[in-house]
């Protein structure tokens, strides 16, 4: 009897709404993304001493000063002081944000705005100029020195902190030659139109104060959230970088020279309708704080970034306790004791000196974990003084 084989099962694949064990396939399981950090968390990082340790040295600063003075410093009218007094230093510290954020130096801002107050002063008073067109031709010369210092640095190769300070020294010729100087002063300066663009407030608060806001509003939207903005960065972290990229960085230099001079000669208009008169002096007390705030500024909110709201915040830092130690009826050089002091606690602290052995340590662990095992690593050599048994 012949025996009939049996043939071997036929194994088919399971049909897409099957899996192996007979059941309904599983669904595809999706990516799992990280979680994104919770509201406290991200406020957290916000705050933290790193972030805006300038502002809790302001804090500590405006506390000191209240317990120190209670009677005049912790008052409405402190504060309204504060800000009318440091507008103009604000105006003048936001002007060299943007070629530092191309590392670009523009020292030139200080002649610059002295040379926009006296050249309104001139044309108004000696010239009988209205304001209107006094203050146009001022701002034109700012920005023909701005187009000059780009030609300067940019098309000629000239280092930034010699050229500007060289077109500095050139400024303060010309000022020296129409001032003599002197102090320009007149009815035409302390008469509206003029007196109003610095004098006019409301409820104690000057214009310069909305001036200073608006620059920065510009400046922070620009350096933030444009192309523009990240082009700027982009220059100013690696400029060969940049240019393979496409990124025009000549033309972005000499436009970021151009917004300084531009900013620091509407300061020096301002400046001369506080005071009433076209000083050939108005800039030079203002360039080492505008360089100080701007740096200080770059280790705030944004760090390693210089941007506008970090340079505002170092600015009434300085200023309140500038004015403290006024109120106080401190000794003359206790102001200049005090911004030095303040700024180089500020750039150690924030700066991060302060973690660096921790630091230290994160980058000698992976050297410590890259160790090779045992089996991969190379025989030891015999020692020289024992023999190798024959």
């Amino acid at each position: 009897m012949a025996s009939t084989s049996v043939p071997p099962a036929v194994q088919t694949p399971p049909a897409d709404g099957d899996d192996d064990s007979g059941g309904p396939a599983r669904p595809p399981e999706r990516p799992q993304h990280p979680a994104r950090p919770t509201i406290a968390r991200r406020l957290a990082s916000a705050l933290r001493f790193g972030n805006i340790g300038a502002v809790y040295v302001w804090l500590l600063i405006i506390v000191a000063f209240s317990i120190w003075q209670p009677g005049t410093f912790p008052t409405a009218a402190t504060a309204r002081q504060v800000l009318n007094d440091n507008a103009v230093t604000g105006l003048v510290a936001l002007s060299v944000v943007l070629p530092l954020a191309t590392r670009v130096f523009d020292l030139s801002i200080a002649y610059t705005m002295s040379l926009t107050s006296v050249i309104a002063a001139h044309f108004m008073v000696g010239n009988g100029w209205s304001a209107g067109p006094a203050i146009a031709l001022a701002m034109a010369v700012a920005v023909l020195v701005g187009l000059v210092n780009g030609v300067v640095v940019v098309v000629l190769r000239v280092d930034s902190f010699i050229a500007t300070l060289a077109t500095g020294s050139i400024i303060q010729a010309f000022i020296s030659m129409i001032t003599n100087d002197s102090d320009i002063t007149g009815v035409q300066l302390l008469r509206p139109p003029f007196s109003d663009i610095a004098q006019t407030n409301v409820a104690g608060i000057t214009l310069p104060v909305v001036y200073l806001i608006v620059a920065a509003v510009v400046i922070w939207f620009l350096l933030g959230h444009t192309s523009t903005g990240r082009r700027l960065y982009a220059t100013g972290f690696n400029e060969d970088a940049a240019r393979l990229q496409g990124v025009r960085t000549n033309r972005l230099r000499i436009l970021t020279l151009i917004a300084s001079s531009t900013i620091a000669g509407a300061a020096g208009i301002v400046f001369a309708s506080a005071v009433g008169s076209g000083s050939p002096t108005a800039g030079t007390p203002y360039l080492l704080t505008a360089y100080a705030a701007a740096f200080v500024g770059a280790t705030q909110l944004i760090p390693g970034r210089f941007n506008a709201w970090g340079t505002v915040i170092a600015v009434l830092l300085l200023g309140t306790g500038t004015a403290g130690l006024g109120l106080a009826s401190a000794a003359q050089w206790s102001s200049s004791l005090f911004t030095g002091t303040v700024l180089i606690a500020a750039l150690v602290i924030t700066g991060g000196r302060l973690s660096l052995p921790r630091r230290r340590r994160r980058h000698t662990a992976p050297a410590t974990a890259a160790t090779p095992p045992l089996h991969e690593r190379a025989p030891a050599e015999p020692d020289r003084g024992t023999q190798e048994p024959a």
